[in-house]
């Protein structure tokens, strides 16, 4: 058996989905929405793209740790105390 099993996020997606999409397609959906609030009211994109590139970096981060979080539950459940 590997030492490292990479979670796919198909695999991710299938075990929590809401979780997953909250994590994913939220902060996508906010940093889309600013690019355009920010096109259709002439804001300086800079402000935006900044907010666009930090709820990038959010949802990265967010869905490393849930991966972490989803790898430690399986783990868990397949070689618990109770399986002992």
């Amino acid at each position: 058996m590997s030492g490292r099993h990479s979670l796919s996020f198909v695999e991710l997606f299938r075990a929590t989905p809401t979780k997953s999409s909250l994590l994913t397609l939220a902060p996508l959906a906010l940093a889309l929405g600013q690019l355009g609030n920010s096109y259709v009211n002439g804001v300086s994109p800079v402000v935006s793209i900044g907010f666009a590139v930090v709820m990038l970096v959010f949802s990265t981060v967010a869905m490393s740790h849930h991966a972490a979080e989803h790898r430690i539950r399986r783990l868990e459940a397949d070689y618990g105390p109770d399986r002992l």
